[in-house]
């Protein structure tokens, strides 16, 4: 057998294995409704989300709309990537100026572009949410990012993560459901989570 060389050009730390993934990922076949990703350089699918799910993330997506800047709109099923990465992932919800995802051509815009990302927890992918998906939006520089996590040991929990720096976050807030955690600028946004349970 014979390996061929393969010129990588710069050294962006995205490669061919990477368009690989990519390929993969756009080929993929999956049940409507179903949610597509690419996490750790692995294409994943995960089933579509619990009615608890779509409601906690239908109330938080109206009360960002009251508090958020005009010029944003809250997405639900906006891929975003992780430069430099094969990584592509569907936040449960982002907030994006309305401009950068006007302008950007394809199915995803660079994550750094976000405001605030936000994941909710499923039983099945919990570990994506709080440990890969944390540590991506970190590396992309995301401002905020605000896990609600319904089965964080038996206690649903929702935290604040912020201040990315050198690919983690300083968790800026913790609250079991039932307590207030409020969203910084420029949302200036407090959430009493009890609302987000269903």
């Amino acid at each position: 057998m014979t390996a061929l060389p393969v010129d990588h050009g710069p050294d962006s730390g995205y490669d061919w294995y990477d368009d690989q993934v990519v390929r993969v990922w756009k080929g993929t076949l999956v049940p409507e409704g179903c949610k597509v990703e690419i996490i750790e350089g692995i294409v994943t699918v995960a089933p579509p989300p619990s009615n608890a799910h779509n409601f906690a993330a239908e109330e938080l997506q109206r009360l960002l709309y009251t508090a958020m800047p005009g010029d944003c709109g809250v997405y639900q099923t906006q891929g975003v990537t992780i430069g430099g990465t094969s990584e592509l992932y569907i936040p449960d919800l982002v907030v994006l100026a309305r401009e950068v995802v006007r302008n950007s051509p394809g199915y995803a815009v660079p994550a750094e572009e976000a405001l605030l990302t936000v994941e909710i927890t499923s039983r099945g992918n919990a570990n994506h949410d709080r440990v890969a998906k944390a540590r991506g939006y970190a590396r992309a520089g995301v401002p905020l990012y605000l896990l609600l996590d319904p089965w964080h040991s038996g206690r649903p929990t929702a935290t604040l993560f912020g201040e990315p720096e050198g690919g983690t976050y300083r968790m800026l807030q913790a609250v079991e459901y039932g307590g207030v955690l409020t969203l910084p600028e420029p949302f200036d946004l407090k959430i009493d989570t009890a609302v987000l349970q269903d």
